[in-house]
């Protein structure tokens, strides 16, 4: 993508190993308040609730827009 933040983000995001409290403590820098924090945990508690062929199309679906004409301008 060009961006490497963004597709660490969304590794973390969907690495079913890594547990609520690890993301939180992870993507520190960029929640701000209580009510982001619980935000960013209900995000990846809805991801470590899917199936891992969900992730992994999750992750392909992430490449293929990664990959388009769009992004390609940046």
């Amino acid at each position: 993508s060009g961006c490497h933040l963004l597709e660490d983000i969304v590794e973390k995001t969907l690495n079913q190993n890594l547990s609520v409290s690890e993301y939180k403590d992870a993507l520190q820098e960029y929640i701000k308040g209580e009510q982001s924090a619980a935000a960013a945990g209900e995000f990846k508690q809805c991801f470590l609730n899917q199936s891992k062929e969900t992730l992994t199309n999750f992750g392909v679906m992430m490449q293929i827009i990664y990959n388009s004409i769009w992004c390609k301008l940046f």
